[in-house]
């Protein structure tokens, strides 16, 4: 186990994410003097600890930068990768890497930590075998290097806890890629701070990976279910399918949680692999955390102290009761078997007749979705102005969406429709921006709903143009 707490200076960079934020004052509590590294000043100023740490200022990537950062710091945390979306992150990661471990070596720190991620042995997803390379750049730097491999980090603010939790408070029914029954062996946020403070104080010697992991190994679906008990939510269907792949599955997480595709991506496509520990020396080099490791549910039940996890289900049981009013009213409303819809003069655009319940159904399951989500996600970052704002806005584009439907085929007044008709557009047209603001696959769900409405008042205005007397019918 490590020796009694040292008091040389620590740098910690990726202090404005999760972990970073956190582990922070868990070393100003050991007695550390912290500096940490940050691009920006400002997003430094925000956090709590602000006032109590030293700043640098700049980006790791910067050679003369990590020099002021680490001049006298004895051990330096690094807990940066690109979980951006972006190309080449390859060669990012691996650049910034080399130039830290070499600006480590030049300063004389006394050792890096580095938290990775689990994994098997042979071939890796991208994501995760850059992060698996990063530690080897570490470990062969010459500056004793302890690579801490954890997998799904439970704790709320963790993109993977997040994910998880999102899925399954949103899905009760889920058709899964198959590798949602490979084996993951998560572990609690405490504890994973644990073991990064005690990293710091290996003796010299140690230059190795350390695999972290909790006590229980469960499958992803597991993870879903036994979170959906913890919470109250009810059971989860869960079935898989050999179908699917992690890119697709990206997009999809990023419509149903506010999980951005591009960080999604690669949280994916770990899932392909089992994440479970091969060995548990950390529990004698580092020592277990006081109580011992906790347990799935228990560090769920940590982690959901102050979150609604019924929020999302009571929100779309509001919406859902909009979406469905509007399509009742609407089916009601329209008769495409009447003599006078017949009889219009109807361009050879015009998609057949049967294709229009088939759509309207996808976009009104479309719509409910993107919507629910939009709200919730809006109340949950404390924005309940804008989740009311847009509330009131998805009940105006109904009004519109059902009055169409009584202008068109009831009224029988087609330049009125088609003025109705672009009132829905530019209501979904406004309703995508506002969802934009809970994350682009929000967006792109309530784009699509725009576009068809874009096309219907298109559609209308050609009818009226062709059958100027047909409206007095």
């Amino acid at each position: 186990m490590p020796t009694n707490p040292s008091e040389g200076r620590v740098l910690v960079t990726g202090v404005t994410g999760y972990i970073g934020g956190l582990l922070v004052p868990a070393l100003l509590e050991r007695g550390r003097a912290v500096r940490v590294l940050g691009r920006s000043e400002e997003k430094l100023r925000r956090q709590p600890w602000h006032e109590r740490v030293e700043t640098a200022i700049g980006s790791a990537d910067d050679a003369a930068v990590l020099a002021r950062a680490l001049d006298g710091v004895e051990v330096a945390y690094y807990l940066l990768h690109s979980m951006d979306g972006k190309g080449d992150f390859v060669a990012r990661d691996r650049h910034m890497a080399q130039v830290f471990a070499a600006a480590a070596r030049d300063a004389g720190v006394g050792r890096i930590v580095y938290l990775s991620g689990l994994h098997p042995r042979g071939e890796l997803s991208p994501h995760l075998a850059s992060r698996v390379e990063v530690g080897q750049i570490f470990l062969a730097s010459g500056v004793p290097t302890a690579v801490l491999q954890a997998g799904v980090v439970l704790g709320a603010g963790s993109a993977s806890f997040d994910m998880l939790r999102h899925l399954t408070e949103r899905l009760p029914v889920v058709v899964a890629p198959k590798w949602l029954r490979n084996r993951i062996q998560p572990i609690a946020i405490d504890d994973v701070l644990h073991y990064l403070v005690a990293a710091a104080d290996l003796p010299p010697g140690v230059n190795r990976t350390y695999d972290v992991g909790g006590p229980d190994v469960l499958t992803y679906a597991d993870m879903m279910k036994r979170y959906a008990a913890v919470t109250g939510l009810g059971n989860r269907w869960i079935n898989t399918v050999p179908v699917l792949t992690p890119e697709l599955a990206s997009h999809w997480v990023g419509l149903v949680t506010p999980v951005l595709s591009g960080v999604a991506r690669p949280l994916v496509g770990s899932l392909i692999h089992d994440a479970v520990c091969s060995e548990d020396d950390a529990q004698r080099d580092l020592g277990l955390p006081p109580g011992g490791l906790a347990g799935y549910d228990d560090a769920v039940r940590a982690a959901v102290v102050g979150i609604d996890p019924q929020r999302w289900r009571r929100t779309f049981r509001r919406v859902a009761a909009g979406v469905g009013a509007t399509a009742l009213a609407g089916s009601l409303l329209t008769d495409p078997d009447s003599r006078w819809y017949r009889g219009l003069a109807k361009p050879p655009w015009q998609p057949p007749a049967v294709a229009f319940p088939v759509v309207w159904t996808a976009l009104y399951g479309i719509v409910a979705l993107a919507a629910t989500t939009t709200i919730a996600e809006l109340t949950e970052k404390g924005e309940e102005g804008e989740a009311e704002a847009f509330w009131a806005a998805f009940l105006v584009n109904m009004a519109l969406n059902a009055g169409w439907s009584g202008v068109f085929f009831r009224a029988h007044h087609l330049p009125a429709a088609t003025v109705v008709a672009g009132l829905l557009a530019g209501s979904s047209a406004d309703l995508a921006r506002r969802g934009a603001a809970a994350g682009p696959g929000k967006a792109i769900g309530l784009g699509l709903y725009a576009g068809w409405c874009g096309f219907a008042t298109a559609l209308s205005g050609e009818l009226a143009r062709r059958n100027r007397q047909a409206h007095q019918g």
